[in-house]
């Protein structure tokens, strides 16, 4: 086993890791930005160094200079977590070169199924069922049109070839929509992944997404874990992940779990993986496999008692797994929600900011997986979660009303999070009846009544007034009381609650409603940043006359592109912004006068 593992990564895997290691007996070595210094892992780590600046291509994409600091602090293996160096066979085989164990598959293994084109041409091979596309990459626009016309049909899913995380993933409901989509996908595939290829699949409109979780060591033992139901994605990406999976029975577990582990036996694999794959009318497609451990590994652990995190490290150190197929057994249910700082009510917009007052839920079956604390910051520059909250009970149910009950405990002032969304929906007939929520989650009128209730004038033009609730203590019981009145003064008790939710529920009134803009925050003629970020593209120019709704920039932060679109209809009297310069949350990106203006 090794003495001291460099964990390549920050956040809450970086941490999760290291109390892993802890567990096992090793030292930890942490590797941090400028901008982390003060990090939670950098504090939970036996040691830390500083590798560069912010950017991450400075720092947690900076090979070199990770594999001098694991040379420089004796690290005899390297631990990528997800996200950053991961994926990345380039790094795996340089850590292998270095004499330095990499604590994932073979290089071989990430990059047969890193192309998702060479995975799905192995599987098909295999006898692994697919969704119907190409296995071999789409050049042009052009070619992707004359291949949709012959064997695809719309609408059809483009998606990058060295994609994942949702990253490099569009869809196309018709050929107005492909070169739009094709574009997307070819551009983020280039930026997340350097690899600007794409490849066509069918898009199926509402399946499950289902992915199964295997293990693998070198002695020749490969085996599943069962399987995470993760359907609940914005932009492609997962929100709520739960074990076992609602639509499955142990003959389809047991179908797909065959499937997983022919797939990890075609690459040679090693490790902890994830095949991922989408379940409609009882057809299960194989999607792609994901060769690291998932965000939502922490459901399964909780469903089976296995920890994947460390048999990932004791198989990379050569020792067999510490169980075999026999000896799984899914327990209870898991629900996992992701604790993002963003804002639903405008889409799910990055929401980026410093923590204040911040506490944890906890009591039977809670389980908390962070990266930070209070006093501490969500950056721009990186993933916008904050934590995971997992919950386990004896099933779905009652796991849901643990849920329930977790997030009305956690606590997160000065940030806006995910927890009223997450709090909204898991009370909602389609989460009890185990659909997708996919309609939920795209309905914008839905979304917007999670706002915060902002101080708004009257509609009558009086004064501003705002809703506060204060709970009173009277003859030794407490009483929540609602309060209608003028802002507090400055220095006084802020109005608003903790995760960027009101402190009670109201109804929202109509100017809270035309203050939560889809894409951008409008007031009167001028169209603000909703956040902080950098201009990715312009698409409309000075003097154009624009629609309501239609798209005017494209906004990258915390490594997502957020679409900015028009709050009224009119003509671009000024547009402030230019492509590539960096944008502050309220700073105006356009003023629209009415053509009568």
């Amino acid at each position: 086993m090794f003495r001291k593992v460099l964990v390549a990564n920050r956040g809450e895997i970086a941490v999760r890791v290291c109390r892993a290691l802890d567990e096992l007996g090793i030292a930890s070595v942490a590797v941090y930005s400028e901008i982390d210094r003060d990090a939670l892992h950098v504090q939970r780590a036996s040691e830390a160094y500083l590798l560069g600046g912010a950017a991450a291509a400075e720092s947690y994409l900076n090979v070199d200079k990770i594999l001098a600091v694991a040379r420089e602090s004796g690290a005899e293996a390297v631990h990528p977590g997800y996200g950053f160096l991961a994926e990345n066979a380039p790094f795996a085989r340089a850590c292998e070169e270095a004499g330095i164990v990499f604590i994932g598959p073979p290089a071989s293994a990430i990059e047969a199924m890193g192309s998702k084109t060479r995975a799905r041409e192995l599987m098909a091979a295999a006898g692994v069922p697919i969704v119907p596309g190409t296995t071999e990459p789409v050049a042009t626009v052009d070619d992707a049109r004359k291949i949709i016309a012959e064997s695809i049909g719309y609408p059809v899913a483009v998606k990058a070839a060295g994609g994942g995380g949702g990253k490099g993933f569009r869809v196309a409901l018709d050929e107005a929509a492909l070169q739009d989509a094709f574009e997307g996908a070819s551009r983020e595939g280039e930026k997340f992944f350097s690899d600007p290829t794409v490849y066509l699949e069918r898009y199926l409109p509402d399946p499950r997404h289902v992915e199964v979780q295997v293990l693998a060591d070198s002695h020749g033992n490969v085996i599943h874990l069962g399987e995470r139901d993760c359907s609940v994605q914005r932009r492609h990406q997962k929100l709520i992940e739960e074990s076992p999976a609602p639509a499955v029975d142990e003959a389809m577990r047991e179908r797909i779990g065959k499937i997983a582990t022919d797939a990890a036996r075609a690459v040679d694999y090693r490790g902890a993986g994830t095949i991922e794959g989408l379940l409609q009318e009882g057809e299960y497609f194989f999607l792609e496999m994901n060769t690291r451990v998932q965000v939502e590994h922490c459901v399964t652990e909780m469903t089976t008692g296995i920890d994947i995190v460390k048999e990932g490290i004791r198989a990379a150190a050569g020792e067999p797994l510490s169980v075999g197929q026999d000896d799984v057994e899914l327990r209870g249910h898991a629900i996992e929600c992701r604790i993002n700082a963003e804002d639903a009510s405008r889409n799910f917009v990055p929401a980026p900011g410093a923590i204040g007052r911040y506490r944890e839920p906890a009591g039977p079956g809670v389980r908390v997986d962070s990266g930070v604390g209070e006093g501490g910051e969500v950056s721009p520059m990186y993933d916008p979660m904050v934590a995971k909250l997992i919950v386990w009970d004896a099933d779905r149910e009652q796991a849901t009303r643990r849920m329930l009950r977790a997030l009305g405990e956690y606590e997160i002032d000065g940030l806006t999070t995910l927890i009223p969304f997450h709090t909204a929906l898991l009370q909602t007939r389609q989460w009890a009846d185990a659909e997708t929520c996919r309609d939920l989650v795209e309905d914008k009128a839905w979304l917007k009544s999670l706002a915060v209730p902002k101080a708004a004038k009257r509609e009558d033009g009086g004064d501003q007034t705002v809703e506060q609730t204060y709970t009173v203590e009277v003859g030794g019981r407490r009483f929540d009381v609602r309060v209608i009145g003028p802002p507090p003064m400055a220095g006084a008790a802020p109005a608003a609650g903790v995760n960027g939710a009101a402190p009670a529920a109201r109804k929202p009134t109509r100017a809270d409603r035309k203050s939560a803009g889809a894409g951008g925050v409008g007031g009167g003629e001028v169209l603000e940043s909703p956040l902080q970020g950098n201009m990715w593209k312009v698409l409309v120019e000075l003097g154009a006359t624009v629609e309501e709704g239609q798209l005017i920039c494209i906004i990258e932060a915390m490594k997502m592109e957020n679409e900015i679109t028009a709050h009224k209809a009119g003509v671009i009297a000024e547009l402030p912004i230019s492509e590539g310069a960096p944008i502050a949350a309220g700073d105006t990106i356009a003023v629209i006068r009415s053509g009568d203006g």
